[in-house]
């Protein structure tokens, strides 16, 4: 059953070169493998993502995946220090201060891969 199966996010990239660029040095992600003209990624607590080539790359404007932080504000600068640019939003219920969120019980900070895609760190409140 769906229930007792893990769950993996697939983050669909248009040029896989420049995308592993993205993810292995400024996001800091380990390879595991390639497979099928894509690249898994060790994450934390045994998950992985999987990237992969796809002509729907960064069409989304929904948040693709995130990765759950202990300290957003750290994780922000520490990213921020490796080149990367963290979206700014105001609108109605969300409002970013330099570059985080806090609403719903957490705190977020967005920002986009080299493919357009939206991906965020979130640190529960």
């Amino acid at each position: 059953m769906l229930k007792q199966s893990r769950i993996v996010p697939y983050i669909p990239v248009a040029d896989v070169a420049r995308a592993r660029k993205f993810y292995e040095d400024k996001i800091g992600l380990t390879p595991r493998e390639t497979y099928a003209g894509g690249v898994i990624y060790e994450c934390g607590s045994g998950s992985w993502v999987f990237m992969y080539p796809s002509p729907g790359a960064g069409t989304s404007k929904a948040s693709t995946a995130f990765w759950a932080v202990d300290d957003v504000a750290a994780e922000v600068a520490a990213l921020r220090a490796r080149g990367v640019k963290f979206e700014d939003y105001d609108m109605p219920g969300l409002k970013t201060v330099d570059g985080i969120a806090t609403a719903g019980g957490a705190k977020t900070a967005w920002f986009k891969d080299s493919e357009g895609n939206i991906l965020a760190i979130s640190q529960r409140t």
